[in-house]
């Protein structure tokens, strides 16, 4: 009899629980973040014997400061990192670099202005 009476006083606590508007109960708010802008410009680059090229293409609004790094293969070549570049929107940009002798790798940075 005592299992009756609590499971109907369960059941009428739930009863009025989902009667209730949805206003009336506290909810967890949520923010949704911003969409993300698309960003960043397309670059190739290209490795020549010791010279490096690449040309960076930024198709979207926002100014894209593109930078290139290169990585010599010998210890005693010393590795550079250019100036940053302004790529603005539908703008290439052309960036070039080099070692002694062979190049290890070479690659690009973006960052937003």
């Amino acid at each position: 009899m005592r299992l009756s009476r609590s499971l109907a006083s369960a059941t009428a606590a739930v009863v009025l629980v989902l009667c209730l508007p949805y206003e009336a109960v506290p909810h967890a708010r949520v923010k949704r973040p911003a969409p993300a802008q698309p960003f960043g410009a397309e670059c190739r680059t290209k490795v020549t014997g010791s010279h490096v090229t690449a040309y960076c293409h930024n198709p979207y609004p926002q100014t894209d400061g593109v930078s290139l790094h290169v990585e010599c293969e010998r210890w005693w070549d010393l590795d550079t990192d250019s100036a940053t570049v302004d790529a603005g929107p539908a703008m290439t940009v052309r960036l070039t670099g080099r070692c002694w002798e062979e190049v290890r790798s070479a690659w690009i940075t973006h960052q937003r202005r």
